[in-house]
Formats: C-alpha cells, sequence, structure tokens
C-alpha cells in the first residue's frame, strides 16, 4: 500500500541545513500496522508529515508511492484530493487540531463534502453515523457539540471519525493516546484496531510507548537521528532486539519488581556516522 524509499527531509536553519530524516525505507501492507518509535527528535512526526505532503520550507526528496502513484513532487492541489480520500493522520492534540468555533459534527461534515461533494444533509448524516461508529454515545446530540464539551477521550474519537470519514486506505496516528488515561488510550486502541480488521487499513503508529507498540503493531520501525536504526517484527524485536540503541529503548521500560538501579546497565551507544 505504501512504500518509502531514501526519503530525507532537510530544513534551513540560521546555521545551515539541518536533515531531520536521512534516507528512511520502509513499507506498509494493507491490513497491518507499522509502528515508528523512538525518542523525541529522532524524526517520527516529520517522517509522518512527509509522507503527508505537510511540510512547508522543507526540502523533501526520495520517493513514497501510495498504491503505486508517486506522491513526492507532486503539486499541492493533487495532494489535497488524496489527503483524507486515500490516506489520512491522526494528529497528537485534538483540542488544537479541532476549530474552537465549529461544532463537531460540522468539521467532519465538511470534510465529507469536500471529498465527496455530498449535499449538506447528506454529510451531515455520515458525520453523525461516524460518531456512533466510534462509540459516542447520542452522536446526534453530540455532533451539535463544540470540542470544549468533548472530553479528551472523545476528542480523539472525534478525530478518529473524521479522519475515517471518507474511508481512507492508509491512517497515519500520531500519538493519538498520549494525553489518555490508561482506561481510554486502551479504548481508543481497540478502536483503531476493530476499524483495521473490519476496513484493512494500513495504519502507521507513531510513538514512544513501546507498550503500545507490543500491544498494536505487526511490524516495529525503530529510528534514531533520523535514521531507520533497526526494523523487524514486533516478536522479533522484543525477543532478540539487534541494535544497542533498540536495546536501550527496551531496558528503559519500567517494570514490576525490577529493584536495581541501573548502575551496572551498558550504556547507551550512538549510531555510527550520526
Amino acid at each position: 500500500m505504501l512504500e518509502v524509499r531514501d526519503l530525507n527531509v532537510t530544513f534551513t536553519t540560521a546555521r545551515g541545513p539541518v536533515r531531520a530524516v536521512d534516507s528512511l525505507g520502509f513499507t506498509v501492507e494493507a491490513g497491518r500496522t507499522l509502528g515508528i518509535v523512538g525518542e523525541s527528535g529522532s524524526g517520527k512526526s516529520v517522517t509522518s508529515l512527509a509522507v503527508m505532503g505537510l511540510h512547508r520550507g522543507a526540502e523533501v526528496t526520495g520517493s513514497v508511492r501510495l498504491a503505486g502513484q508517486e506522491l513526492t513532487g507532486m503539486p499541492q492541489k493533487e495532494l489535497s484530493r488524496l489527503r483524507g480520500r486515500k490516506m489520512a493522520m491522526i494528529f497528537q492534540d485534538p483540542l488544537s487540531s479541532l476549530h474552537p468555533y465549529y461544532t463537531v459534527g460540522e468539521q467532519i461534515a465538511e470534510h465529507v463534502r469536500v471529498h465527496f461533494k455530498a449535499g449538506r444533509a447528506a454529510a451531515r448524516t455520515r458525520a453523525v453515523d461516524m460518531l456512533g461508529e466510534v462509540g459516542i454515545p447520542e452522536p446526534a446530540r453530540r455532533a451539535r457539540e463544540y470540542p470544549h464539551q468533548f472530553s479528551g477521550g472523545m476528542r480523539q474519537r472525534a478525530m478518529i471519525a473524521m479522519a475515517l470519514a471518507c474511508e481512507p486506505d492508509l491512517l497515519i496516528a500520531d500519538e493519538p493516546t498520549t494525553a489518555l488515561d490508561v482506561t481510554v488510550q486502551a479504548q481508543i486502541l481497540e478502536l483503531l484496531a476493530r476499524l483495521q480488521q473490519e476496513r484493512g487499513l494500513g495504519i502507521i503508529m507513531i510513538t514512544h510507548d513501546l507498550g503500545v507498540v507490543a500491544r498494536v503493531a505487526h511490524e516495529v520501525l525503530v529510528m534514531y537521528g533520523g535514521r531507520a536504526a533497526e526494523r523487524a517484527g514486533v516478536d522479533e524485536l522484543f525477543a532478540d532486539p539487534a541494535h544497542p540503541y533498540t536495546r536501550g529503548l527496551l531496558d528503559s521500560m519500567p517494570r514490576l519488581g525490577d529493584t536495581t538501579d541501573g548502575a551496572d546497565d551498558e550504556p547507551l551507544r550512538a549510531i555510527p556516522g550520526s
């Protein structure tokens, strides 16, 4: 479904060019989830924005192919038609992503009108149906409410409803559970898994939480300094990590009953050449 080859993203700063993503490659298949993990600044979100064509002022090179169609260098007008219709993204903070002056239902309905050229009544019906599908109670009433009237978990569900309203093939979820408590986090992950099974979605799950990755991903891409440190199946990566950085990430996870102070742990080494 998605094939990324030799992706580079370079920003121009006062001190010169900074390459945030360096020669990155990966694939995502229909019905499967690729987890992208790494510390803050490793290039996870920059990668997702490059796939969506949302960078402004950055130089993006390499190949990004969605269902065989090359996206790198595609005019913004054509990319806009693909975003939402063929690929969609759930951003980290739904409160800042939703417009405070419009109801949640209006915002989802506008998404449907733009991509499907639907009438207002049909688009509103679709918005209510999508809110119900993602588990929001009384969707017809909730569709008339504003983002600030939703809880954090409900806003995230609304963002998922908006992302899936036009039935895209690829869904990019950028830290979709970061600000949620563990109970709501589990509900959101279960919802994404159910929708993936029903629709055959290819999903990129971007997170720093290895527990989330272990739960939802089929494959894992570990990023460090804008590069791919390791890529493996989720069971293989957790059982036998090949790269020192991956081992360092796994060792940093808290474990029940662990009383060691980490004094004898092997120091985390940087990737050669980074």
